[in-house]
């Protein structure tokens, strides 16, 4: 066994921001962070890889180039947390005991709840911009396209980057207009609505009729017929079920998505799998040397890398109060942010807090289509996410000390 005073478990945005910004708040605390992975991928860029902008290798660093200076890594995973007695074991067998825990695993995607669609991804026109092992792939479907139906679907919540689903299928949109394509665009999503933030599901809805998109509600996708080029669906109607099955020609799929099992299973979870955090504190409600962040983290906010920006100041503040024998004054307002790619040249900047309130960072209508926040998606935020957020800079500190709850 090995003590560690503050043990970071996930080496992804919000382990790595959340490391970064502790070494520089306080460059005397020892910090270990716990990640099995060499490659560190910017998936926030996955949908433009999709959409033929990036390289999939535009979006990939190692891993060990982003490690903060003076953190301890450990080219490890967790396999099992006791909250009871500070302790994590890892795969490699080792016993870490800790004084303080951050928990930042992010989510896994839940391929096989789906059937037929392991066995179909990749192939044949069926392909997720969730995963870089078939983001490129989706590229290579729309260019192969010549028409009939493209399904595009969204899986129920929570899932990473709740607008991502929608996203490709504008693009794709925009790619079978300019070829002049006898294309049915059908958007099956699992939600009752476009967009769960009313005041940019409006612009939404104006877009999807502009374009003629097929948006059909409340469609579960449960299966893939790849030899029959079939997608079935359970639909809701009120308080009843039916079946309903979609011929396609391109089929893009966002799995259903969770927490890890170590987490799932483990004493911090909530009911859903989640860790049991405070959604404004952060601080686990159980286990108050427990903190978390990221799309691994139970709030009830959207699950996006922006998220990370607003949580980590909170998160770092207080787990320094923590130590300090202060109180946790930090608050986290739910701050998300989603640039919602509604074609090529064209992006909503949705950011929004827990009240579903519009929080703009810039002074314009963020209601509307700009070529300007497609230039932020695609030039700006990919470099503020790996030379600013990934460093620790708190470019933006969504809290207000002594805030109430």
């Amino acid at each position: 066994m090995t003590h560690h005073p503050v043990l970071v478990v996930g080496g992804g945005a919000g382990g790595i921001t959340a490391a970064a910004q502790l070494r520089r708040a306080r460059p005397e605390l020892a910090i270990t962070l716990l990640e099995p992975a060499a490659e560190h991928w910017y998936q926030p860029g996955w949908t433009l890889v999709g959409g033929g902008v990036f390289s999939l290798e535009e979006t990939g660093r190692p891993e060990r180039d982003l490690i903060p200076s003076g953190v301890t890594w450990i080219q490890e995973a967790a396999t099992g947390f006791d909250p009871d007695h500070n302790r994590v074991t890892t795969s490699g067998g080792q016993i870490l005991s800790y004084d303080v825990l951050i928990v930042a695993t992010g989510l896994t995607l839940a391929w096989d709840r789906i059937a037929g669609l392991r066995e179909a991804l990749g192939s044949g026109g069926v392909c997720s911009n969730y995963s870089k092992d078939f983001a490129p792939y989706t590229w290579e479907a729309i260019q192969a396209f010549k028409g009939g139906n493209a399904v595009f679907t969204c899986a129920p919540m929570p899932i990473k980057c709740p607008g991502a689903p929608q996203k490709i299928a504008y693009l794709a949109d925009d790619v079978f207009k300019r070829q002049r394509l006898n294309a049915s665009v059908i958007y099956a999503t699992a939600t009752p609505g476009i967009f769960g933030v009313p005041t940019y599901a409006a612009p939404l809805r104006d877009v999807v009729k502009r374009k003629g998109i097929d948006a059909r509600y409340n469609h579960v996708l449960t299966e893939v017929r790849p030899a029959s080029k079939e997608a079935v669906f359970t639909v809701k109607e009120n308080d009843s079920e039916r079946q309903e099955v979609i011929p396609y020609e391109l089929l893009h799929v966002t799995p259903p998505m969770a927490a890890p099992p170590v987490v799932a299973t483990s004493p911090l979870a909530n009911g859903a799998g989640f860790v049991e955090v405070d959604q404004f504190s952060l601080q686990h409600v159980r286990y108050p040397n427990v903190f978390s962040l990221g799309d691994v983290s139970g709030m009830p906010n959207s699950k996006t890398a922006a998220a990370v920006r607003g949580q980590a100041p909170v998160l770092v503040a207080n787990l320094l109060a923590l130590l300090d024998g202060q109180p946790l004054a930090a608050a986290y307002d739910g701050y998300s942010c989603c640039p919602l790619i509604t074609g090529y040249g064209k992006t909503i900047m949705a950011e929004f807090n827990y009240k579903q309130e519009p929080t703009p960072s810039f002074p314009l209508d963020p209601t509307k289509e700009r070529w300007s926040m497609w230039w932020v998606k695609r030039k700006l935020l990919p470099s503020l996410y790996w030379n600013r957020m990934l460093t620790g800079a708190q470019h933006e500190r969504r809290f207000v000390p002594g805030a109430s709850r």
